[in-house]
């Protein structure tokens, strides 16, 4: 996939980031604009499995899914994302073991609809601040304490 790399390093170990990806109920806390968990299917998150989301903001929200396309547990998933009426993208997360914690990459672009037809470098950099969004979130969410 080309597409602009985000990177972030976080604390926590790639078994904690990993866990967090792996809960799907998580992924409306993580994943800038997806608003809402409507459903997760058993399987995530292995080959085939559907994440079943809303994007938006209430009144004007969207029901849409995203699907797992690859998975090297507790390493690396492709996502394919809806996003309607602005299309579908393919989505990479890699989890890099550090001595430090984990770093964290994340490459996306469209692969249909509207935002397809824009030029590639203005799609990149639309997608850029919102992946970095993303990461520090789910960051965030993997180095939270587990304990009082």
């Amino acid at each position: 996939m080309k597409a602009l790399t985000v990177r972030r390093t976080t604390t926590a170990s790639a078994q904690e980031v990993w866990d967090v990806i792996a809960d799907g109920f998580t992924y409306a806390s993580w994943v800038v604009g997806a608003s809402r968990i409507r459903a997760v299917e058993a399987a995530w998150p292995n080959v085939g499995a559907k994440i079943h989301h809303s994007v938006g903001t209430w009144p004007t929200l969207l029901d849409d899914e995203t699907e797992v396309l690859e998975v090297e547990t507790g390493r690396r998933i492709v996502l394919h994302a809806k996003a309607w009426p602005v299309g579908r993208a393919k989505v990479e997360i890699v989890l890099t073991p550090t001595d430090e914690g984990t770093q964290l990459e994340m490459r996306e672009d469209a692969d249909s609809g509207p935002a397809k037809a824009m030029p590639k470098p203005g799609r990149q950099a639309a997608i850029f601040p919102r992946n970095r969004e993303t990461l520090l979130r789910l960051a965030l969410l993997a180095e939270r304490p587990t304990q009082p």
